[in-house]
């Protein structure tokens, strides 16, 4: 365990990075909401990223990252950046966690050359993604005379066509599913008429066909069975958690910048708002030490992730009703904040298997306390 003043102390040293990501609040807010009204990629929220240099500063220090002393302080950063950005437009913090996640996989399984070659890239303004899910019979990587060659097709390919790479899941003709660096920003191969949905709507989570693209062998990161390793690849679902978490955290600042001197004076209001500020709080400790667990590669970290994501779940679905609740019509009318992160939420919430998530943590939790050492209750 961290003592709380050690984490005091890292946060501190992050300041100015959590600062500049502030001061864009307004701009990436108002974006946030035409890119809701017309979904398409959110270009210009993007670049607004880019223009800060937010693209770059959890790459890998060889490819034009920031230095961090070691990987909590980094974690800790990254908590507050996508909390941030997630206030903002919930959209862009996918995408931007996404890019995030690429990132590290970077840090951790490029070569030299492949960092260079990240670097290069980054520094035109490239933004990354991470694609593993598929529709059958799913993503290979064939070997013929030709050279490398992919087949199959992404779904939920967040930013599919605007990004211009991503990261994504193939299975070789033996061995391991490995990853792979493609161009994401190919119009004619993204589909995006099946994203049809009420929240998240600028992600652009639709299908990408990799049918006949042809890899070069310095595409491929790391070696198969890489992506899958855990403590890391179970461990990593902190970072989405930390952007949900933003959008929580948003929801609760509208819902009191929405509650008129009336509402502030009757004490079932104010009852609905303690209720919330309480969720939102334990969803952030919850997130925070998740993120503290998997930056040291804690065995338990895996467990812990699952249990974070439900706990995250089951606030942001309480500050939704209470927001509601407390706000009354208001909360549902087009254009309303409240009404576009509660949107937005619905369907992030909807992350792959959060039932069996938490049904594996209770069984690790059974076995022994997760908490760790200095606190086990059992």
């Amino acid at each position: 365990m961290i003592a709380s003043s050690s984490i005091d102390e890292r946060v501190d040293s992050a300041e100015p990075l959590l600062e500049r990501v502030t001061t864009l609040h307004g701009r990436l807010s108002s974006l946030g909401d035409r890119y809701d009204a017309s979904p398409v990629f959110p270009a210009d929220s993007v670049q607004t990223l880019i223009g800060a240099d937010l693209h770059r500063t959890f790459a890998p220090v060889s490819s034009g990252g920031e230095a961090f002393d070691d990987e909590r302080e980094q974690a800790l950063a990254i908590l507050g950046v996508l909390r941030r950005i997630g206030r903002a437009d919930l959209s862009l913090g996918r995408l931007y966690e996404g890019h995030v996640n690429a990132m590290k996989l970077y840090d951790w399984y490029g070569s030299p050359e492949q960092k260079a070659w990240l670097g290069s890239v980054l520094s035109k303004g490239a933004m990354f993604g991470v694609w593993a899910t598929e529709p059958a019979p799913g993503v290979s990587l064939g070997r013929g005379p030709e050279g490398l060659r992919l087949d199959g097709a992404k779904s939920f390919a967040t930013g599919a066509g605007g990004l211009a790479f991503a990261l994504v899941t193939a299975q070789p003709q033996q061995g391991a599913r490995r990853l792979v660096v493609v161009p994401a920003d190919i119009t004619a191969r993204a589909d995006l008429s099946g994203w049809r949905v009420r929240g998240m709507r600028a992600t652009g989570s639709g299908t990408y066909n990799l049918t006949d693209l042809r890899p070069d062998p310095r595409d491929l990161l790391g070696e198969p069975g890489d992506y899958d390793l855990d403590p890391r690849f179970t461990a990593g679902a902190w970072r989405f958690c930390a952007a949900q978490l933003g959008g929580v955290e948003g929801l609760l600042i509208e819902m009191r910048s929405a509650l008129s001197d009336t509402a502030r004076a009757d004490p079932l209001q104010r009852a609905r708002f303690a209720q919330a500020v309480a969720a939102t709080r334990t969803a952030g400790l919850w997130v925070r030490e998740a993120a503290l667990r998997a930056a040291t590669n804690d065995l338990d970290a895996p467990d812990f992730a699952r249990m974070t994501r439900g706990v995250v779940e089951r606030s942001a679905l309480d500050v939704m009703e209470l927001a509601a609740r407390g706000v009354g019509t208001r909360s549902a009318f087009d254009g309303q904040r409240i009404d576009k992160i509660t949107r937005d939420l619905s369907l992030y919430l909807r992350q792959a298997g959060p039932d069996y998530a938490r049904d594996q943590a209770a069984i690790a939790w059974l076995d022994h306390d997760v908490w760790g050492d200095g606190d086990r209750l059992w």
